[in-house]
């Protein structure tokens, strides 16, 4: 009989075509790849010039969300030169290499890692890759996502393979229950803040536990979204009832007969018993508090209730230059309250917390209140698709009368690389996944924390413990 595996084992081994070497190296078949305006102009050049063409198109899907303007009013016009090119260009390339693409206009538009899997492009069993390190958010489903670069991007689109090398296997096992007013984002942040930035590098993180089994699908995407700012190349869960009902209906998952197969085979989609780990992480989240970044990496974290640390408390040099060079970019001192710290701005979106159930749960918050009067708020949609629910369920009235702004769908102020930039000096409270030095515009301060956490921060004009307000409960 056969060892017990992992999860991460059996997808990998379903998908290799070949081993390489006796390091790890396989040849591994990618089932499906999702394209950016970004990061694919250099392949798909790399294509022209050397006379290939694209393998399976058909298991491609394009998407215009790095670069695209988020005004209210939906216009195909981009306002940067550059990010006009890199729009046509990926028009162009769709239509030679016969890639379906989901340009600015579509009513299917958005953030790739939202609307792949709202339109059940992404299911169990899965092996994807795209240019970007958030295709990890794809695990959620069951299915295995990882990031790649342009040069292997262009491998990908002509072959339909990668040269791939097999990582580690941890199991983070999240118990305890979640109190009101906590979220999965609190749990990834707290997961992140121990075990370090590269406390997966390496590894590839299955979740489980009860915990997880207890959150909505929506809520596991956020995990697995930010399993990579521990430095983890993938991360999973086993598929379960509530990823088959959330597919089940979705406009490109498998039909009658097919789904019904599909199940069957997605039902054994798990980990063995009996199978090893090479690590294993527990985290008990009972006591869990919410959480935000106070530094410039999202392992620099604590609970919105503590004071910004002290690195002379810390012991490790390297450990304290990095935590004094962070307090200087982000304009702290060690002992400051955390829950006293002033914004500027308030952000939600990205693909970490921008689907219809991060709306939700601000739009609780900020019912019947106010933006404070020198906070500037904005909500960009994870996709077209997310704002029109939450138009039809009356969140869109609820931002609006408090004074956020109700933007189009794209990535927006995650990244800063398109109009929606923060200026030196500004400090944002954000749902997005990186806090680094410039991410969100040079100069720019930014703390990381759930959607709701952003929306009391906004109000209170600071950064705040939303459990003080009557809506998160």
């Amino acid at each position: 009989m056969s060892s017990p595996k992992t999860l991460y084992q059996k997808h990998i081994d379903a998908h290799t075509v070949c081993a390489l070497d006796d390091q790890g190296h396989v040849l591994l078949y990618i089932d499906r790849q999702v394209i950016n305006e970004y990061t694919s102009p250099q392949a798909f050049s790399g294509l022209r010039e050397a006379g290939r063409s694209v393998w399976r198109p058909g298991t491609a899907l394009a998407v215009v969300d790095h670069v695209n303007p988020t005004t209210p009013t939906r216009t195909a016009t981009m306002p940067d030169a550059g990010g006009a090119l890199q729009v046509s260009y990926l028009a162009e390339n769709c239509q030679a290499f016969g890639i379906e693409l989901l340009d600015i206009l579509d009513k299917r538009q958005g953030i790739e890692h939202v609307i792949a899997p709202e339109q059940g492009f992404i299911l169990p069993g899965m092996v994807i890759a795209a240019g970007d390190s958030h295709t990890t958010t794809y695990g959620a489903l069951g299915a295995f996502g990882f990031g790649i670069g342009t040069s292997e991007i262009e491998h990908l689109l002509a072959s339909q393979t990668l040269v791939y090398k097999r990582l580690k296997t941890m199991r983070v096992t999240v118990a305890g229950t979640l109190a009101p007013g906590l979220t999965s984002k609190d749990v990834i942040m707290a997961l992140i803040g121990e075990i370090g930035a590269s406390g997966a590098t390496g590894f590839a993180i299955e979740f489980a536990g009860s915990t997880i089994d207890a959150l909505s699908v929506e809520a596991r995407m956020t995990i697995c979204n930010m399993a990579v700012e521990a430095g983890a190349r993938g991360a999973f869960m086993a598929p379960d009832q509530k990823v088959f009902d959330y597919l089940q209906d979705k406009p490109r998952a498998p039909k009658g007969e097919l789904w019904r197969r599909a199940l069957e085979a997605w039902r054994h989609l798990k980990t063995d018993a009996g199978a090893v780990f090479d690590r294993e992480v527990t985290l008990d989240v009972d006591d869990l508090q919410p959480m935000v970044t106070w530094g410039t990496s999202p392992d620099q974290v604590a609970a919105i209730n503590t004071q910004v640390p002290d690195p002379q408390q810390v012991s490790d040099l390297i450990l304290r230059r990095d935590m004094q060079r962070a307090l200087t970019y982000m304009g702290l001192e060690p002992g400051e309250p955390l829950n006293e710290v002033v914004i500027s701005h308030a952000f939600i979106g990205s693909c970490t917390n921008a689907r219809i159930e991060d709306l939700r749960d601000a739009a609780r918050v900020i019912r019947g209140k106010r933006v404070a009067t020198h906070v500037r708020a904005m909500v960009v949609p994870g996709s077209t698709e997310v704002r029109d629910q939450a138009e039809a369920e009356g969140l869109a009235t609820v931002f609006r009368d408090a004074g956020f702004e109700w933007r189009q769908s794209g990535c927006s102020m995650c990244l800063a690389m398109n109009d929606d930039v923060l200026a030196p000096g500004d400090r944002c409270a954000s749902s997005t996944n990186r806090n680094f030095e410039g991410r969100q515009g040079a100069g720019a301060r930014t703390h990381l924390m759930s959607p709701a956490m952003v929306a009391a921060a906004a109000i209170s004009g600071r950064l705040t413990d939303v459990r003080q307000f009557e809506g998160c409960l």
